[in-house]
């Protein structure tokens, strides 16, 4: 029997695996373990496991990760959400739908100091959807916006995400840290936009408009950010103009976001206890999917499926764009069953071999791994928001019990829609996705 054939059975006792419900984690190194036994026998097997958890946890880069979660911890507990809102309402609030748009810009700031979709989603809701209920706002309007909000977590750097795929694909996490920018920024500046049609063409979705603020009080509001943009600007400036590394980065913005939330009370009443048990948690649960991942990769290298799969492709005849969108709708379908973390660790072993194999407007091979990634990334935002999973939506619907998923569901269609068009534009435009790594970088 070819490893190909027995790749296949693997794959498939894999996706059995998780139809029952066991850990992705788990399910992976189950897998890859049964995989690699079946093909190299049992000595070559332990001579693996032997050293793969070390050689996986000692990689410096993946110090990064705890300290990228407990900042998110630390920027929950500090209030800065609440700032957040309150600058962005002053400026825009008195617009029409002004107020679901605040919130929407409020997300994208907390989400520049968090690095979690779900911990955006959970802490903004708590903030913003009672003054969106105050301003009778409808639930439809207010789940999706708040849900949709909570997705940009995944992209703006810092990004829990962008820093796994960064070194599953051996790529410099300062330039994909830059990359995911001027895809961010287009995303905020959509999303801005549908609500805006939204309110436009159903005017009582969003209620009265509020009052316009003074200038006084907006100044004193974006005043009240500072923390935000003081640990926003060391920890992105400071990776940018070579004073700190990555990690070095991740550990001047976890104190100084833990100070804030010392200052600010938050580490009192146990509050110090559940960011570090929070972070713990998370860090567990990412580096169990990790160990998992490793295990499958091993034998997926060992089966050559990656290798098997990109000759199958290239000896289809296709054109590179229609094997790049063949990809895109596997992730978007995936994206209904599954989380981002596990759909990187899964699929890009098998996908990228298969994007760099191709040609695409003379990238490198380089840009054409930061390209994808962002794209990929991009997409699986989008399975935050789709049913049945949908844990954003989840969230949304856990906090305010009284506005059903179902609800939260059509409301997101709108933003759905951009979704697609902006995976459209950032195909079909590497350059957004990389002006920024070529010139700094």
């Amino acid at each position: 029997m070819t490893g190909t054939v027995i790749g296949i059975i693997i794959l498939l006792f894999l996706l059995f695996l998780l139809v029952i419900r066991v850990h992705i984690g788990v399910s992976m190194f189950i897998a890859g373990a049964l995989g690699y036994l079946w093909i190299s026998g049992y000595d070559p097997l332990m001579a693996h496991l032997k050293h793969s958890v070390f050689s996986r946890y000692s990689v410096y880069d993946l110090s990064v990760v705890p300290l990228f979660l407990m900042m998110g911890q630390f920027a929950t507990q500090g209030g800065l959400s609440q700032a957040l809102f309150k600058a962005a309402n002053s400026f825009i609030g008195h617009w029409r739908g002004g107020m679901a748009m605040a919130g929407m810009a409020s997300c994208a700031g907390f989400g520049a100091i968090c690095g979690s979709s779900l911990a955006t989603a959970a802490t903004m809701s708590h903030v913003v959807l009672p003054e969106l209920r105050r301003h009778n706002y409808a639930p439809s309007l207010a789940g999706a916006s708040l849900a949709v909000g909570g997705t940009l977590g995944m992209l703006i750097p810092p990004s829990v995400p962008l820093v796994i795929y960064a070194i599953l694909a051996q790529q410099n996490i300062a330039k994909v840290f830059m990359a995911s920018f001027l895809p961010s920024l287009l995303a905020v500046a959509g999303y801005l936009v549908v609500i805006a049609l939204i309110v436009w063409y159903k005017p009582d979705l969003a209620g009265p408009r509020a009052e316009a603020q003074s200038w006084k009080i907006r100044l004193s509001t974006l005043f009240a950010t500072w923390p935000v943009i003081l640990i926003f600007g060391a920890v992105i400036i400071g990776i940018y103009s070579g004073v700190f590394t990555p990690t070095e980065a991740a550990a001047v913005g976890t104190v100084a976001t833990g100070l804030v939330a010392w200052y600010s009370g938050g580490l009192r009443n146990g509050g110090l206890q559940r960011c570090i048990q929070g972070t713990a948690i998370g860090t567990g649960m990412m580096f169990l999917i990790l160990l998992g991942a490793d295990m499958l990769n091993a034998f997926l290298a060992v089966s050559q499926i990656p290798v098997s799969f990109a000759e199958w492709v290239q000896g289809l005849g296709l054109s590179p764009l229609t094997v790049l969108f063949a990809i895109i709708l596997v992730y978007i379908l995936l994206g209904c069953v599954m989380d981002s973390l596990s759909m990187i660790l899964l699929t890009v072993p098998i996908f990228l071999p298969v994007v760099l194999g191709m040609e695409f407007w003379g990238l490198g091979m380089d840009e054409k791994a930061i390209w994808f990634g962002i794209l990929a990334l991009v997409v699986m935002e989008m399975g935050l928001i789709t049913p049945p999973v949908g844990m954003n939506v989840f969230i949304i619907h856990n906090i305010a019990r009284d506005i059903s998923a179902g609800t939260i569901f059509r409301g997101v269609v709108p933003f759905l829609t951009w979704d697609i068009v902006r995976i459209v534009i950032l195909a079909l435009f590497p350059s957004i996705s990389l002006v920024l790594v070529r010139y700094f970088g």
